[in-house]
C-alpha cells in the first residue's frame, strides 16, 4: 500500500518504523516544522523527522497543513491512505477526502472513551484498570471517526503516564499495520461510534495540573503522582521551595495505629502535615488517609529516593506541604 504518514512525537516513531518494516511503500513522511528547544534555543528536528531520514524517507514540514500549495504536493504523492499519530494540527476535510482508504488515525485509547489530546495521563489518574489502542478513519471531529481495529492494554497497580506511553505505541505500531493489510482485504467492518464519549473529555495536560490538593484522598493523590511522570510531574512546596514528588503509596498504619483522624478533628484542616520522617519515608497526611512518600527532588538537585534526601534535611513532624 502507498502511504502517507503524518506525526510528530516519540509517540508515532514507532509506528513509522513499523509500516516501513512491513514493506509497505512510505511515499513521504509530514512532521511540524523544526522547532528551538532547551536553554540553548537550538534548533531540533521532531522526533519522526529524525526517524524518517534514518530510514531514508523524504519529509515535508508544512507550517499549516491546510495551505493549497500543500494540497498540492499530496495530491502528487498519491497516497492510497494517509496515517495520522499525534500529528499536532487538524486535517481539514479536503485531506481526508483525498486518499482511497481515507486517513486512519491511531488513538491512544479505547473509543469512545478519552478522546482528546492527553488520554494516556488521564488514564491513570482516573485509575484506570485498562487502556489500549484504537484505529479509526478520521473524520471532521476530534476523534469521532469510525472505529476500525481496537487493542486492550492492562495498567500495571504502580503503571506511569510514561510506562503506558511506550506500551500504548507499541501495541499501536502493530495495530495500525494490521489495520491496513486489513483494509487492503477488505475485512474490517467499520463501527461508528456513539456522539457520547463514555468518560470526560481528555484535554491537554497543564504544568499547573501537577500541583498537589493534600485535601484530596491519599489513593486519588497517588493515582496523579504517576499520571504526570514524566510530565510535568506532581509538586508541592515545602519551606516556600518546590518539592516533585516522584513515588508514593498509600498507607494504612502509622507507628502501629490506625491512619485515622483523631476524634472532632477534620482531616481536612491537617491536609499536607507531615506525621513522620523515617528509613521507610515521608507520612503525609492527607484529605483521606495518610500518602507515604518515596521517592522525591527539591528545586534545582536531583530525583532522588527520600532516604538519601533525609541524611541532608531534617524534617520535623508537624512540617507541611503546601
Amino acid at each position: 500500500m502507498r502511504v502517507v504518514f503524518m506525526g510528530t512525537p516519540d509517540f508515532s516513531v514507532g509506528t513509522l518504523e513499523a509500516i516501513a518494516a512491513a514493506g509497505h511503500e512510505i511515499a513521504g513522511v509530514v512532521t511540524q516544522p523544526d522547532k528551538q528547544k532547551g536553554r540553548g534555543k537550538q534548533v531540533q528536528p521532531t522526533p519522526v523527522k529524525e526517524a524518517a531520514l534514518r530510514l531514508g524517507l523524504p519529509v515535508y514540514q508544512p507550517a499549516k497543513v491546510r495551505d493549497p500549495e500543500f494540497l498540492e504536493v499530496l495530491r502528487e504523492l498519491a497516497p492510497d491512505v494517509i496515517v495520522v499519530v499525534a500529528f499536532g494540527q487538524i486535517i481539514p476535510q479536503a485531506i481526508l477526502d483525498l486518499p482511497k482508504y481515507g486517513c486512519v488515525n491511531v488513538h491512544a485509547s479505547l473509543l469512545p472513551a478519552y478522546r482528546g489530546a492527553a488520554p494516556i495521563q488521564w488514564a491513570v489518574i482516573n485509575g484506570e484498570a485498562e487502556s489500549g489502542v484504537t484505529t479509526m478513519r478520521m473524520d471532521a471531529g476530534l476523534d469521532t471517526g469510525d472505529m476500525l481495529l481496537k487493542t486492550v492494554v492492562p495498567l500495571d497497580p504502580d503503571e506511569t503516564a510514561g510506562s503506558l506511553f511506550d506500551k500504548l505505541s507499541s501495541a499501536g505500531a502493530k495495530l495500525l499495520v494490521e489495520t491496513l493489510e486489513k483494509l487492503e482485504q477488505g475485512t474490517i467492518v467499520p463501527e461508528k461510534q456513539p456522539e457520547e464519549s463514555t468518560t470526560a473529555y481528555a484535554r491537554m495536560i497543564r504544568k499547573e495540573d501537577g500541583k498537589i490538593d493534600w485535601s484530596r484522598p491519599a489513593a486519588e493523590i497517588e493515582r496523579l503522582i504517576r499520571g504526570m511522570d514524566p510530565w510535568p510531574s506532581a509538586f508541592t512546596k515545602l519551606d516556600g521551595k518546590t518539592v516533585k514528588i516522584w513515588k508514593a503509596r498509600v498507607i494504612a498504619l502509622i507507628g502501629g495505629g490506625l491512619c485515622e483522624a483523631l476524634p472532632g478533628q477534620d482531616p481536612k484542616k491537617h491536609a499536607g502535615e507531615i506525621w513522620a520522617a523515617d528509613e521507610t519515608g515521608i507520612h503525609v497526611r492527607t484529605g483521606d488517609g495518610i500518602l507515604l512518600v518515596e521517592e522525591l527532588q527539591m528545586e534545582g538537585k536531583k530525583r532522588m529516593a527520600v532516604q538519601d534526601f533525609l541524611r541532608g534535611h531534617k524534617i520535623l513532624p508537624g512540617s507541611k506541604f503546601e
